[in-house]
Formats: C-alpha cells, structure tokens, sequence
C-alpha cells in the first residue's frame, strides 16, 4: 500500500473512536526514519490531551491495525498530543487559531519573504493575514505550504 493509503486506512480506523470520546484528529504520518518505519497519530482535545488517554488511543488502534491489517512493513506505532506548536493542517485549524501566535512558510515568496511568524489577525478560507510586528502580511492560502502554532518566548 501506498504512504497516502496507508495514512487514510488508518484516519478512518481511529475516527469513530476519537469522535465516540470527544478527541480531534490532528494528523497521521507514516515514515521512515533511518531502517524503522514509524506509523504516528496525533490526537488532542479541548483542554489538551494526557498520557493516559493516548494509551487508550494507542491500545485501540493497535486492534484495528491487527484486525484490518493495512501495513505490511513492520513499524512502530505512536499515539501522541501534537504538541505545543501544533501544526494547521486544515482550514479549520487556521479559523481555531486566528488571534494566535503562528509560524508559516510560503512556497515562494510572498513580498520578498517565504516565512512569517506573528500573530494570525484574521482567516477568509482564501486568504490570511499575519501581523509582524505593526506590519500585516497578506498571504494567499494556496501559497502557504505550511503553518503552525509558535511558542512567543
């Protein structure tokens, strides 16, 4: 099976689960790391996730896994919280984080620059706008190749 098969077999195993007892569905990787295949879910809830209830996570998804058999690769199997600087995967998660500190890259750049980080003023699903210090930066979605939340030190 293909990475892309893989990652989607997988989000439909776990979803009825995460959605029956109040998690989120982050994102789902599955990579290689040096010889190791690593098969990662991410997963939180409002008020964040525990250690706990990703073991609960974990332990059920290893059924389905064992049941459905969609990896044919031996691979490690991880549960976790996305962490503090989650990554917005989905225009739902850039809408959640407007008012935010956010850090984004664009594929080209974008006023001369391809990396922003500041706080998301506002989100239209087109476009979204980053205040830099006193100045907004405009930046077509489509063009953004990836976002995440940043921790403001």
């Amino acid at each position: 099976m293909s990475t892309s098969t893989i990652k989607t077999a997988v989000e439909e195993m776990v979803r009825p689960f995460l959605d029956e007892n109040g998690f989120e569905l982050v994102d789902v990787e599955y990579v290689k790391e040096g010889s190791n295949w690593f098969l990662r879910v991410y997963v939180d809830k409002e008020g964040n996730i525990d250690i706990d209830e990703c073991g609960r996570i974990s332990e059920y998804l290893s059924e389905k896994l064992d049941e459905n058999d969609p990896v044919s690769d031996a691979y490690f199997l991880e549960v976790s919280s996305p962490g503090a600087e989650r990554p917005l995967k989905k225009p739902e998660d850039v809408k959640k984080a407007v008012g935010k500190h956010v850090f984004a890259t664009t594929y080209e750049p974008i006023g001369g620059l391809k990396e922003f980080e500041g706080k998301l003023l506002s989100f239209d699903g087109e476009e979204i706008v980053i205040e830099i210090g006193k100045k907004k930066h405009t930046l077509p979605y489509a063009k953004v190749a990836s976002a995440r939340l940043a921790i403001v030190f």
